[in-house]
C-alpha cells in the first residue's frame, strides 16, 4: 500500500507541474549523461559501486530564476567486489532502476556561469541491493526517492550544465547519483 501511495503522490506532483506549466512560454529538453554511483547509508568500508547514468528532463521556465523539471532517467551500477581503495569487500550497493519524477530548479540568472540547486520527489522502478555489515536489502519493485542536484549552467545561453545529481532512497538504505553533463535544446512552441 505504501508503494501505491508514493506512486500516486509522484503522479499528482507531475500533474500539478504540467498544469502550472501551461502559463510558461519557454520549454526546453535537457539530456544528461554521466558516471553513476551507488553508496550505502551505513558501511564499514568505503564502498561505492560504479556504473552509468542517463536522464532527460522537460524544462519549463516559470521565471528567470525558477524552472520546473519533470524527468525520466536510468541508473545502472554494479559491484566489482572492491572498495574505493581497491581492497576486496563483501559490501555491495547496486541499483538498476528507471527514474521518474519532478524537480524544481532554483538558479542564479547569470549568463555564462549560473549556479543551481534542485530538489524534488520521484520514484525508482527496478532492483536494489544493499548488503553491508549493518543492512541486508535485496529488493525489486517501486520505491520513492528524493532527488537533489547542484551544479553550474554554462555558456552564453546557459544551455550546457555540469552537475552532481543524487537520488536518496531511504527504503533501500542507499543513495544513487552521478556526475553528469547535460545539454539543453529549445523546443518549438
Amino acid at each position: 500500500m505504501k508503494i501505491k501511495n508514493t506512486f500516486t503522490l509522484v503522479l499528482l506532483v507531475l500533474t500539478a507541474m504540467v498544469t502550472q506549466a501551461q502559463i510558461t512560454k519557454d520549454k526546453s529538453l535537457n539530456v544528461q549523461l554521466g558516471y553513476g554511483i551507488s553508496v550505502p547509508y551505513n558501511s564499514i568500508t568505503d564502498v561505492a559501486d560504479k556504473g552509468v547514468f542517463a536522464q532527460t528532463e522537460l524544462v519549463l521556465k516559470v521565471k528567470s530564476w525558477l524552472e520546473l523539471r519533470p524527468y525520466a532517467g536510468l541508473i545502472i551500477t554494479n559491484s566489482n567486489g572492491k572498495d574505493l581503495n581497491n581492497n576486496p569487500t563483501f559490501e555491495v550497493s547496486e541499483t538498476k532502476a528507471f527514474l521518474l519524477g519532478g524537480k524544481a530548479r532554483l538558479r542564479a540568472p547569470i549568463p555564462w556561469v549560473a549556479p543551481y540547486l534542485e530538489l524534488g520527489i520521484g520514484t525508482s522502478i527496478g532492483s536494489f541491493k544493499t548488503l553491508t555489515a549493518f543492512d541486508f536489502v535485496d529488493k525489486g519493485g517501486i520505491i520513492y526517492h528524493i532527488p537533489l542536484a547542484f551544479g553550474l549552467e554554462l555558456g552564453k545561453n546557459n544551455n550546457v550544465d555540469l552537475g552532481f545529481t543524487y537520488f536518496f532512497q531511504p527504503s533501500v538504505k542507499q543513495f544513487a547519483g552521478a556526475i553528469a553533463v547535460g545539454v539543453t535544446f529549445p523546443l518549438n512552441n
